[in-house]
């Protein structure tokens, strides 16, 4: 039960995040209407009603890759008594 309400908890900090950063952005465009309804002798009847409806906008994220040189220092290893000893690079990047 714990970990169901930490991740509806989680779920509306994120919601928050995006309308406050303006990565998402939500319009109501059309309003609720509650359907009208009618007791009879034979039970109750609705009629009508109407859902919201929204206009949802939303940021893009674009990913990509591109090709680069990375400079890799060199790793010295000094171990007791003996010289220091130098480790190639690995330039094939």
């Amino acid at each position: 039960m714990r970990a169901v309400l930490f991740i509806v908890i989680v779920a509306v900090i994120i919601v928050i995040a995006g309308i406050a950063s303006g990565f998402v952005n939500i319009n109501q465009i059309r309003g609720a209407q509650a359907p009208q309804l009618a007791a009879s002798r034979n039970g109750v009847t609705a009629k009508g009603g109407q859902a919201p409806a929204f206009d949802v906008e939303t940021g893009s994220v674009k990913v990509g890759a591109k090709d680069t040189t990375v400079k890799v220092p060199a790793l010295v290893v000094e171990r007791p008594g003996r010289k220091a000893e130098t480790a190639p690079s690995n330039n094939s990047m």
